[in-house]
């Protein structure tokens, strides 16, 4: 996928983790849901945040975080994903741990059809990220590959 700004540049697969983080980052925040975050910033958002992206990660992250609240006038909820049971779940993965699986599952369900923008939607807005980040059970933690192929068929 072709840069916005600089058409000779390709959008990377790091943008495209820095971008996942970041989500991960302000859903957190704001404790609403990534697919929250995702479809209030929308498409041609998400295009110019990617195509940023190799700029926006020398940034402060809290500030990008603060950047986005506000810009895209993202609100307040009640879901905390950290919240889980301590008897199920020792380690919550970071945003960062997250901004990667994310990132794999979207590069790895990826079709011909599709740019990355196209596969940031469909991912965040699929019934597996329930599960994925349900950090009471285990599917964050699995390989990439198996996360890929549950989402293919349609669970764990």
């Amino acid at each position: 996928m072709k840069n916005k700004y600089f058409p000779e540049e390709k959008i990377t697969m790091n943008d495209l983790y820095f971008i996942c983080y970041m989500i991960e980052r302000v859903a957190r925040h704001i404790k609403q849901k990534n697919s929250y975050v995702v479809n209030a910033i929308g498409r041609d958002e998400l295009y110019h945040l990617l195509s940023c992206a190799n700029v926006l990660h020398c940034e402060n992250p809290e500030k990008v975080e603060d950047d986005w609240i506000r810009d895209y006038e993202l609100k307040e909820g009640d879901f905390d994903i950290t919240k889980v049971d301590p008897e199920l779940a020792t380690i919550i993965p970071t945003p960062l741990d997250m901004g990667e699986v994310y990132q794999r599952l979207i590069a790895d369900t990826l079709s011909t059809k599709e740019d990355l923008v196209d596969g940031i939607i469909r991912v965040y807005n699929d019934s597996i990220c329930d599960v994925i980040d349900n950090y009471n059970c285990s599917a964050f933690y699995e390989p990439s590959y198996v996360i890929a192929r549950a989402y293919q068929d349609g669970g764990f």
